[in-house]
């Protein structure tokens, strides 16, 4: 499911739930650039990772 983010789209981090919804920045390579609400910007490893895709807000 990761391989098919792109950006703009929307996520969750399924073990961080107070992170808040992020919006995906980019996917270069597995790594995933996610500008999350109450976390700002985090770089996730896709392999260690399962986000979970949101509709659009």
């Amino acid at each position: 499911m990761n391989s098919l983010l792109e950006p703009g789209m929307f996520v969750r981090h399924p073990s961080c739930p107070d992170w808040g919804l992020g919006q995906v920045q980019s996917n270069i390579n597995g790594k995933i650039t996610v500008n999350f609400e109450h976390a700002g910007k985090v770089v996730i490893d896709g392999a260690s990772v399962e986000l979970l895709l949101e509709p659009d807000p």
